[in-house]
């Protein structure tokens, strides 16, 4: 596997050998957006959107094929060489591959936390590498985390909203600054009590039933990240359970999954989790047994 930095510099050195050899970079090709080439470095090509590249050669329909683009992230019409993928098309694909490893990799940043005002605390996992292969490890929560969350946060809230880093860092660091001012805006605009957000690193979903049962919370809440692919490395879910235990059962949880700016708005999202709570509240239920 290879990180978004060492790509970044295979590409790099690649164009420098083209230029150094005299080889000219290739001119752009009529209807398409690919990036020039000027003095042996391209642009990041992550930054161009590759619904709005026209990468097949003299299409049929060209405007039709943009359109179609449009209402998918799929890589539609990338075209060929020979039966190789182009080069800006190959590139694309690692630096999303690479994108997405680092967000699985990496931690949320101490200054983003300290901008949210949420104390931290861990699960008994001490790596990501433990996070990664012991999945068992995730769901529990250290004892200097269980301390934490009985000196920091209210008992026996109706809603306690904790935020966990999951498998992708990135999607915590684009979506909680707009989720959950929205999401605790909302249930408080309900009159419904919340308790004291915090973050869990290292966690899996299964964690929120010890929060549950150390906080007494009614309903409990995760805000996490999801699994990141090639479309997104920024991709969050909220699990959500009613009187959340041990051991409960899977169909327990309701989920709310595919929260990014290409998903559903952040915002628009924490307005709909504080609906979906305040429903839970109503009818005392969560997951298959909640009615929506």
């Amino acid at each position: 596997m290879v990180s978004e930095n060492e790509l970044k510099k295979l590409v790099e050195q690649v164009l420098l050998e083209m230029t150094s050899k005299g080889t000219k970079a290739p001119a752009k090709a009529e209807n398409t957006t690919s990036v020039e080439v000027e003095d042996g470095f391209i642009e990041d090509i992550t930054t161009v959107d590759i619904k709005s590249q026209l990468l097949v050669p003299n299409p049929a329909d060209a405007k039709g094929y943009l359109k179609m683009k449009q209402a998918t992230p799929a890589r539609l019409g990338i075209w060929r060489a020979g039966p190789r993928y182009k080069t800006e098309t190959a590139l694309r694909v690692r630096a999303d591959h690479a994108a997405a490893q680092d967000s699985v990799f990496s931690y949320v940043s101490e200054e983003f936390l300290k901008e949210m005002n949420l104390f931290s605390i861990e699960t008994e996992c001490v790596d990501k590498n433990e996070y990664i292969t012991r999945p068992d490890l995730g769901k529990k929560i250290n004892s200097e985390g269980i301390k934490a969350i009985k000196d920091n946060c209210k008992m026996r809230p109706q809603v306690q909203i904790y935020v966990s880093d999951g498998l992708s860092s990135a999607a915590i660091e684009a979506n909680i600054r707009d989720v959950l001012p929205a999401m605790i805006q909302g249930l408080e605009g309900y009159r419904i009590s919340v308790g004291t957000p915090f973050f869990l690193k290292n966690g899996r979903v299964g964690t929120m039933d010890v929060v549950s049962e150390t906080t007494e919370a009614e309903v409990t809440c995760v805000l996490i990240g999801e699994r990141p692919g090639l479309v997104t490395a920024e991709s969050m879910s909220a699990y959500i359970a009613y009187k959340a235990t041990v051991n409960m059962p899977e169909a327990r949880r309701t989920v709310v999954s595919n929260i990014h700016s290409g998903g559903t708005p952040p915002v628009e999202a924490g307005a709909h989790l504080a609906d979906i709570i305040k429903l839970m509240l109503e009818k005392k239920a969560s997951g298959v047994d909640l009615k929506l």
